[in-house]
């Protein structure tokens, strides 16, 4: 019962509420295992699978069910010996074996493309970053490198208009897309922004994941939601990316940690099974190890 209540507790390690009951019209199940191979060509054939092959053999216990509910359980570990430790703090995400190098020693500005098919076309492994104008991108990618400008912040939310490519110590992408829900863009804009970026998300084989940034300062965004939806229906991998959470509490609102958890209640209604999700502040510094050691696991999986 240590994992369920450490879980449950209202901390800053982890923000989230009991699993409540499924419906069973749930319309689409996110499984990294099952999603990855749409995203790239690179996957083995196949690949030991230790959680099958035990449950084959003996019923799967409430332990396993409610970390395979709650947690991302990535490649390699069977949700029966998930413990505390594996268990990066402000996350759900479980560290496995695919788990290594996660410093960024250099990175550099390849380019910048209008469309998906101008894109860099080599074959190494990257990694999306989508989110609404004004979510903080910029901030988490210079966050992120450890490093100023690199990715260009600005107060005009919206000024990011291309596929903006950073190769990370020569071997992975850091891809910053353009921003969505910006108010002041014209309804051609926003068409345009619509049709090149889902092309983008569709034909990237090279695509890891995409890292959906979600601002905690507010309540949840109907469009965020909307985004979400559609890169799951589509099996699409995604990592939910909390951003803002230093923010105190608003003289009306709610702390980030309410909107959080209000956030993943929704998210509930359409996931058997929760994607990853993690706690971030480019002002303090909350979660980037944390960040960065996932992308390690996801990238050298992808990588096999």
């Amino acid at each position: 019962m240590l994992l369920r209540n450490r879980l449950l507790s209202l901390s800053l390690t982890l923000f989230l509420s009991p699993p409540s009951p499924l419906p069973k019209s749930a319309s689409f199940l996110f499984s990294f295992n099952k999603t990855i191979a749409h995203s790239t060509h690179k996957r083995p054939e196949s690949k030991p699978d230790v959680s099958a092959s035990r449950a084959a053999k003996q019923p799967m216990s409430e332990r396993a069910r409610f970390a395979k509910t709650v947690l991302f359980v990535p490649p390699g570990v069977d949700p029966e010996d998930v413990t505390d430790e594996m268990i990066l703090p402000g996350s759900n995400i479980v560290v496995g074996p695919y788990a290594g190098h996660s410093q960024i020693k250099e990175v550099e500005f390849v380019k910048s493309s209008g469309r998906a098919k101008d894109c860099p076309k080599d074959d190494r492994p990257e990694f999306a970053i989508l989110g609404r104008s004004n979510v903080g991108k910029s901030s988490l990618i210079n966050a992120l490198v450890r490093k100023k400008e690199v990715a260009l912040t600005s107060k005009k939310p919206g000024k990011t208009q291309l596929i903006n490519h950073f190769l990370v110590n020569k071997s992975w992408y850091i891809v910053d897309l353009p921003g969505y829900g910006f108010a002041r863009a014209s309804n051609a804009a926003r068409t345009d922004w619509s049709s090149f970026t889902k092309g983008y998300f569709l034909n990237r084989d090279t695509l890891v994941a995409v890292l959906l940034l979600i601002d905690a300062s507010v309540p949840p965004q109907r469009i965020d939601l909307d985004c979400a939806n559609w890169l799951g229906r589509n099996n699409i991998p995604m990592t939910f990316v909390f951003t803002k959470c230093d923010k105190l509490k608003a003289s009306k609102g709610k702390r980030p940690d309410e909107n959080i958890r209000d956030f993943q209640e929704l998210i509930r209604e359409n996931y058997k099974q929760h994607p990853a999700w993690i706690m971030t502040s480019s002002v303090t510094g909350l979660g980037r190890d944390e960040l960065l050691l996932h992308l390690s696991q996801l990238r050298n999986y992808w990588d096999q």
